[in-house]
């Protein structure tokens, strides 16, 4: 019988080094695990690390583009508050001609004393841009403005309108009292002179659900011959009564003549009455 030879002490130690190694439990492995395995995890981080790439470039593009519109702008600036000297040929050949520093030009030296400023365009719109940009606004601005001149005349029409329909219909309303009480002094009258029908039907207040029918046939019959309006029946009715009673239904006074009538009542109107 053989006897199987014992394991020396190096293989075991290399066995224990590799089960340390391969303890999958360990922090080790799972964040290698994590980091190497595609899936979510992995997607997420990719896209967050290109987004904070491309936010930096943009900054740093922003960053040196700001930088050298200011450096052009305090270039510029610098250059305007240089006067000109004598290097420069258009101020020798003024100095040539007779002109002195800080005076006006001309003979008596009445012009202009500082050169005419520089209008610098830094914007990228075309030559005529502003013009057009403020013509349109200008133009924006007028349609605004007549548009709202005109609604206000819309507004202030219908008001108008408005206000036209309610005194019509306040006249309308009072001419129909006026008529009633017109008709209603008239039916006294003509009662206290012994007289049984009157001389138009419609002169009277209808006393009844019949007389009322027959008044409405014989008014529309009437007004289609004769007149339409309500104003037209309380003129006729009201001359009657100040011709033949000398009654002004406004006064509500029964005259003693014609010459009563006309020295002490006001008018044949209610306007006359106000």
């Amino acid at each position: 019988m053989r006897c199987q030879p014992k394991p020396s002490q190096g293989w075991t130690g290399k066995m224990a080094a590799q089960e340390e190694e391969d303890d999958y439990m360990s922090d080790v492995f799972v964040d290698l695990q994590q980091d190497v395995k595609p899936g979510l995890v992995m997607v997420r981080r990719v896209k967050e690390e290109i987004l904070r790439k491309e936010r930096e470039l943009e900054m740093i593009t922003e960053n040196k583009q700001k930088s050298k519109k200011e450096e052009e702008k305090e270039r510029r600036d610098t250059m305007l508050q240089i006067s000109l000297g004598s290097e420069n040929k258009g101020f020798a050949l003024l100095r040539k001609m007779g002109y002195e520093e800080g005076h006006g030009l001309g003979k008596s030296g009445n012009g202009i004393v500082e050169p005419i400023p520089l209008q610098i365009k830094t914007g990228r719109g075309g030559i005529g841009h502003e013009a057009a940009k403020k013509r349109k606004a200008e133009e924006t601005t007028e349609r605004r403005k007549r548009m709202s001149q005109v609604k206000k005349q819309a507004e202030e029409f219908a008001l108008n309108q408005y206000r036209l329909h309610v005194r019509q219909k306040k006249d309308q309303h009072q001419m129909e009292g006026d008529l009633r009480k017109s008709q209603l002094a008239c039916q006294q009258l003509d009662t206290q002179k012994g007289i049984d029908v009157p001389q138009e039907t419609w002169y009277w207040l209808s006393t009844s659900v019949d007389d009322e029918k027959e008044e409405e046939e014989d008014q529309s019959e009437w007004d289609y011959k004769t007149f339409h309006s309500t104003e037209e029946k309380l003129l006729i009715l009201t001359s009657y009564l100040r011709r033949k009673y000398f009654y002004c239904v406004w006064c509500a006074i029964s005259y003693q003549d014609e010459e009563d009538l006309s020295d002490n009542c006001p008018g044949d109107c209610v306007a006359d009455h106000c």
